[in-house]
């Protein structure tokens, strides 16, 4: 189960990248060019935060049925003195979980606004925050 769960979530790690990608440049030449709010702008918000929350759920399950879990015995000492560790441990899911609170934040400020060019501003922002979250602590190394 561990290896059809972490092949899941690799690979749909690209399409939140993709996703984050396009809905962050689209939100931005929106605001930019000061273009209407469209139901296309709309589906992008929605499907990014989808795409998002699913690879969470995804995730959450991976880091339960990890082996990595056995390094927590270890305590905190050793866990935060490995690199490696540290980062599956706790600045992955940390940062991801940030990253998605942040993608939901803004979608739902969205919302709230009445006109197009508010709107672009609060998805870019949040959009734009999670996705250089998102970058900062994807595990490279393993990745390619």
């Amino acid at each position: 189960m561990y290896q059809t769960v972490q092949f899941i979530h690799s690979y749909w790690a690209y399409l939140v990248l993709i996703m984050l990608l396009i809905a962050t440049f689209n939100f931005i030449i929106g605001f930019a060019t000061n273009k209407e709010y469209s139901a296309t702008n709309f589906r992008i918000a929605l499907f990014t935060l989808i795409v998002s929350h699913i690879q969470l759920l995804i995730g959450i399950v991976l880091y339960f049925t990890s082996g990595n879990m056995a390094r927590w015995e270890g305590g905190m000492g050793e866990v935060m003195g490995n690199d490696s560790i540290r980062l599956y441990l706790v600045e992955h899911p940390l940062m991801m979980i940030i990253a998605i609170a942040l993608i939901t934040i803004g979608y739902s400020k969205h919302k709230k606004k009445l006109t197009s060019k508010p709107k672009f501003k609060m998805l870019a922002i949040f959009y734009g925050i999670a996705f250089l979250v998102v970058l900062s602590r994807i595990p490279w190394s393993a990745w390619f």
